[in-house]
């Protein structure tokens, strides 16, 4: 099976945002989005629905009873979802909407690496400089890479704050290169 394509979840999501904002559902559906994906994420429910052995009414109904009590507009993307071909995008779509939730209420993702794993009030700490730095609340989620040797490196967006000694070390060199 192809790779979904990004820009069509994007699509998808923001449509979606637009709605929430619209309705004031921003939590909703975040919940729905979600579940729609783990639906689509179960191993032999996800095959079902998307094998053209399946009629469409019963796709529709598998994914109604899985589901449950979702709202009816939920109920109106699972069914475009399906329709299209495109209920493997709905991970992609649960996670764009996700990242727009988060840029509305101010809340960055920093992605941050270290040469040993962080324990909790580290975390906190690396959370609490990265707010102030850049203003926005922050979520962290944590790697871990020897080969940084010491320090941490921050992914935020397009952004990288490099503060590991293995960058530290490369600066120098560049720095020492040049004279």
């Amino acid at each position: 099976m192809p790779v979904p394509r990004t820009g069509i979840a994007k699509r998808y999501a923001e449509a979606v945002f637009d709605s929430a904002r619209d309705h004031g559902t921003f939590d909703r559906w975040l919940e729905e989005l979600d579940a729609i994906a783990r639906m689509q994420e179960e191993p032999v429910l996800g095959k079902l629905l998307v094998s053209p052995a399946v009629g469409m009414p019963a796709k529709e109904e598998m994914a109604k009873s899985y589901l449950g009590d979702v709202s009816p507009e939920a109920l109106n993307l699972v069914r475009l979802l399906l329709h299209k071909g495109r209920l493997p995008l709905a991970r992609q779509i649960s996670n764009h909407y996700e990242r727009l939730l988060n840029a509305h209420r101010g809340i960055a993702t920093a992605h941050v690496t270290s040469a040993v794993e962080l324990t909790a009030q580290e975390l906190k700490t690396v959370a609490e400089r990265l707010s102030a730095f850049t203003g926005l609340q922050m979520v962290v989620e944590a790697t871990v890479d020897p080969a940084i040797i010491g320090g941490v490196v921050a992914r935020i967006g397009d952004q990288l704050i490099d503060g590991s000694v293995r960058g530290r070390l490369e600066l120098l060199k560049r720095r020492l290169a040049s004279v």
